[in-house]
């Protein structure tokens, strides 16, 4: 059974930092795209930053790019998203999500995703 796991949330106070990871795991092939996302309390997901896992090409919402970054440290198992001079809007919880079709499906903000995880939350306080 194929999973993603994310860790590395918590709480922090207004223009922190956090990094998160996540780790897919029991798939039988490697992501071709990871990706993160965040809901905030009453609010819809919203997509923040993609990576191909084979390029290392990566994509942002333009409202979070300099602020947020992602990375990957094991392409198409584990990706990362470094977050700096947090704001209170910032908190909610993060989800990581990716698939496994062609590299032609895409990995940005329109692309549709197979796998999420459950989320790990993020605090910040002012």
């Amino acid at each position: 059974q194929g999973r993603l796991v994310e860790s590395g949330g918590g709480s922090v106070p207004d223009g922190g930092s956090l990094r998160l990871s996540c780790e897919r795991s029991g798939y039988r092939l490697k992501a071709n795209c990871m990706a993160w996302f965040r809901q905030g309390p009453g609010q819809e997901r919203e997509w923040i930053a993609a990576i191909h896992t084979g390029l290392g090409e990566t994509h942002y919402a333009g409202s979070l790019e300099g602020r947020f970054t992602i990375s990957q440290d094991n392409a198409g198992i584990s990706a990362q998203l470094q977050m700096s001079n947090l704001r209170s809007e910032d908190t909610g919880l993060y989800i990581c999500a990716s698939h496994d079709r062609g590299f032609w499906d895409g990995c940005d903000g329109d692309t549709t995703f197979d796998n999420w995880g459950q989320g790990t939350q993020v605090t910040v306080s002012s």
